[in-house]
């Protein structure tokens, strides 16, 4: 198993400096780059500061030249909220702008918050139907010229300009839950991360039986490679088992505000929700479900992962100050990532 990492820029106060923030995101990025992870992707939210990320290409365009080793992508592009040419156009300029080193996330989006600012309102079922007309127009616009005839994006014969510098195409992600998701990535030769939210690790089997279920479909299409996300946060010692608990539970309290689009969002600040009842946001289950502990810990947390068959862990960071954050990061780095790097290579790609 390989590792990959989302860096955003978000704060959970107005009295945290965005500069600072900047800084130190990029500093994370340096860090997880010399330390060895593969890939690091930067999210697209908008009109939420919990998880500021306006635009991925000019984040990540701006760490680039900081960092020597990883592939660069967004993880993920919110697709109904870019028109296709655009988006072929900018993901090439990037993959150029960076010596060919792009790995593009696409996905339907997350919040119905987001939908009803950025997408007119669309239903998440509509967003997953833009999902799949956009991913084979972005391959055909950087592969020649095409046009589309179907709404809310027409368009006559066009070309992506540039085209990347990947041949015959740099990786394409599709993040996928819905089962249809995961057929849509097989069928375009897409790979395929995953997020089983903060539920159980029954949730990391399903999603990798819905991938079982896609390869089994369409006989003798390439099998994508699968990335899995996991908010992470390793510690030295066992007396320090609360501190990523405490801050799943306040990030959870403002997640789930935009996941059920129940309201209370104020100057882009998310309000808590009552998870007074939910199984899922005790301590116990939240320590349990992510995969937070000791080295040790984690490296038994993640063997279930290579299990399964996740190619790519995605370390999510859940620490609410940069000081846990850098010192989980560099834990990561130096106690749990030799335990898996040295038995295999990285997954390669191929279309």
């Amino acid at each position: 198993m390989r590792f990959a990492i989302t860096i955003d820029l978000g704060r959970m106060s107005p009295d945290e400096s965005m500069a600072e923030i900047a800084d130190k995101a990029l500093e994370l990025a340096i860090v997880a780059d010399q330390g060895g992870f593969d890939m690091i992707f930067a999210p697209e939210h908008h009109a939420i500061e919990m998880t500021i990320g306006p635009n991925p290409f000019i984040q990540l365009a701006n760490w680039a030249p900081h960092l020597k080793r990883a592939r660069l992508g967004p993880a993920v592009l919110s697709v109904p909220y870019w028109h296709p040419i655009r988006l072929a156009g900018e993901a090439a300029l990037f993959d150029v702008l960076t010596g060919g080193r792009l790995e593009l996330g696409l996905g339907r989006g997350a919040y119905q918050y987001e939908f009803d600012r950025m997408g007119g309102g669309i239903a998440p079922e509509r967003a997953r139907e833009l999902l799949a007309e956009a991913v084979p127009l972005i391959k055909q616009l950087w592969a020649g010229e095409c046009d589309n005839d179907n709404e809310p994006f027409p368009f006559p014969t066009a070309t992506a300009c540039p085209k990347p510098l990947q041949e015959p195409r740099p990786p394409i992600w599709i993040a996928a839950r819905h089962p249809s998701v995961f057929d849509l990535a097989v069928e375009q030769g897409c790979d395929v991360m995953a997020t089983p939210l903060g539920w159980p690790f029954s949730e990391v089997e399903s999603l990798a039986e819905r991938l079982e279920a896609a390869v089994a479909g369409h006989p003798g299409a390439r099998r994508p490679r699968f990335m899995v996300l996991r908010d992470t946060f390793v510690y030295a010692e066992s007396g320090e088992r609360m501190t990523p608990v405490h801050d799943m539970y306040e990030r959870s309290q403002r997640f789930q505000t935009l996941f059920l689009n129940s309201g209370g969002v104020k100057d882009g600040f998310p309000e808590p929700a009552d998870l007074s009842e939910d199984a899922d946001s005790t301590p116990e289950a939240i320590w349990e479900n992510h995969a937070f502990g000791t080295p040790d810990e984690v490296i038994a947390k993640l063997r279930r992962y290579e299990d399964v068959g996740v190619d790519f862990f995605l370390y999510g960071s859940t620490a609410l100050n940069y000081e846990d954050a850098r010192r989980s990061l560099e834990l990561f780095i130096s106690e749990v990532m030799p335990a898996f790097e040295a038995e295999k290579p990285a997954a390669a790609w191929a279309p």
